[in-house]
């Protein structure tokens, strides 16, 4: 059996540039969702819970990628810089601290969800249901 069999397809290695992520929701065990960023480090691929770990409520991803440099992952409030392949982080706020992974596979060009504590939900962050009597735009124009 292979290790991708029961995974769930992410994107392609090259929809996945170099120094850029991806943004997902994941849905855990216990029915809670958490957004994770899926990486192209340079010298791997890798998935990350998408918060700073000096300050859990600041996320990597805001919806439009990561800012990465050099296959480091910035944190876009404190600039500490993590390793996109390890999730280390030596510098700043952050210093001495490792994003949480999310286990994922790439086959032969394919990378899949395999991470066995929680399953894919969908593609972008999480819906922030706030609002939920007002429209979701103020203005119906096009321009």
């Amino acid at each position: 059996m292979d290790a991708t069999d029961d995974a769930h397809r992410l994107t392609t290695v090259e929809d996945l540039p170099e120094n850029d992520s991806f943004l997902f929701t994941v849905r855990e065990r216990d029915g809670s969702q958490e957004e994770v960023i899926l990486v192209n480090g340079g010298d791997c691929i890798a998935a990350w819970k998408n918060f700073c770990q000096h300050e859990t409520d600041q996320r990597l991803d805001r919806g439009f990628g990561a800012a990465m440099r050099d296959g480091d992952i910035i944190c876009p409030k404190h600039g500490s810089m993590f390793d996109g392949c390890s999730g280390h982080c030596d510098n700043g706020k952050a210093s001495g601290s490792t994003l949480l992974s999310v286990d994922v596979t790439e086959d032969d060009g394919e990378i899949y969800l395999t991470d066995r504590t929680c399953d894919f939900d969908h593609e972008g962050g999480i819906e922030e249901d706030d609002d939920d009597d007002m429209p979701s735009s103020s203005s119906h124009l096009t321009f």
